[in-house]
């Protein structure tokens, strides 16, 4: 048994080998028991806490892997191992590389918790500014995986400048080969800069309607009123004319009404005013005008003009329908008609001719 331990396997005996693993299998669960404690123990003090801090560090110590846990107990256990300078310096560098990626997923999942938070928090007040920070948070992100692959490459003996002057010359043909993306991508700096639009605006685009439901780097994504999703990419939408029905503040209502040509001229005086009264009857409106407009061909035709204070869509059909309701009533009781599309036909009898 002993002779067995001793024997040599890639310059280190059976043994050392063992050791390895039972430190590292040791290493392996008190690494990941530590982490359940101190995952709870945030966690129960985030539940009592009224700061958001540390529900981000609960949500980015969630997303730590096993992967990462096998490495770093692989690497503590190999302390007693004799391995060539070369195969020791790829081991260094693959645990470094390993904690990297480790660090950019716990500071990623962190900064993107807390922007999912802030932009709901916002999206009740300001959802123009809900929509900067999910860009600035894209931002965030890929600069932070573009500094950790620049110190990993550095780690790796790579001449971290020479590459970026190298990246600066083919960065040219990149950008005349990738125009379309990089239309689409300067597109939403641009929603997001000048804000055409932001998060929860119904607009249109087009024949086309929606709520605004995500703007991405590359396209922007409504909501129909049907449910179905539209994509749009960033460069054509703003090509588009589009109308913003999310920053309207109220809604102006013009009609036209006729009444027949056998309405009195006292009555026609006094529709106006009925008009007015009808709409004054009710909250939330505005009167602006009404007047008698023009003789039409089976009518006399009145033309109204009035503001929903308001500029919600359901509210505005309500007032109106109680508008019209009220105008009906009201002439109702001044037996005043409305017109309808008519014809008269006057029939006469010509004179009978004289026999031959």
């Amino acid at each position: 048994m002993t002779k067995s331990l001793d024997l040599i396997v890639l310059q280190n005996t059976v043994l050392t080998w063992l050791i390895v693993l039972v430190v590292s299998a040791v290493s392996f669960a008190v690494t990941y028991l530590f982490l359940r404690l101190v995952r709870g123990r945030v966690a129960a003090f985030a539940t009592r806490s009224i700061t958001i801090w540390d529900d981000v560090l609960v949500h980015a110590l969630d997303r730590t892997r096993t992967s990462f846990l096998i490495v770093a107990s692989l690497y503590a256990g190999s302390t007693p191992l004799v391995m060539p300078q070369r195969v020791d310096r790829v081991v260094s560098i693959f645990v470094v590389v390993a904690i990297l990626v480790q660090t950019g997923i716990w500071l990623s999942a962190g900064l993107s918790f807390w922007l999912r938070g802030y932009t709901e928090r916002q999206l009740a007040h300001n959802r123009g500014a809900a929509t900067t920070v999910s860009a600035i948070g894209f931002v965030a992100k890929f600069v932070l995986w573009v500094l950790l692959l620049l110190v990993a490459l550095d780690t790796a003996g790579i001449n971290v400048t020479a590459m970026v002057a190298g990246l600066g010359i083919g960065g040219i043909a990149v950008a005349l080969a990738a125009q379309n993306i990089l239309g689409d991508v300067f597109g939403a700096l641009s929603i997001v800069l000048d804000k055409p639009f932001v998060l929860g605006d119904f607009i249109r685009v087009g024949e086309l309607l929606g709520t605004v439901d995500r703007i991405g780097m590359r396209t922007t994504r409504l909501r129909s009123l049907w449910g179905e999703g539209l994509v749009f990419s960033n460069s054509d939408l703003l090509k588009s004319r589009i109308q913003n029905y999310g920053t309207m503040r109220e809604r102006r209502v013009l009609f036209q009404i006729g009444v027949t040509y056998a309405t009195p001229r006292e009555q026609l005086v006094r529709i106006p005013v009925m008009i007015r009264d009808a709409i004054a009857a009710h909250g939330s409106l505005r009167f602006d005008r009404s007047h008698f407009m023009r003789y039409g061909s089976a009518s006399l035709d009145f033309e109204t003009v009035y503001f929903v204070l308001s500029p919600d869509y359901n509210q505005y059909m309500d007032l109106q329908q109680a508008v019209l309701l009220t105008i009906h009533e009201r002439f109702e009781e001044a037996g005043i008609d409305f017109a309808f599309p008519t014809q008269t036909l006057f029939l006469t009898r010509s004179p009978a001719r004289p026999s031959a």
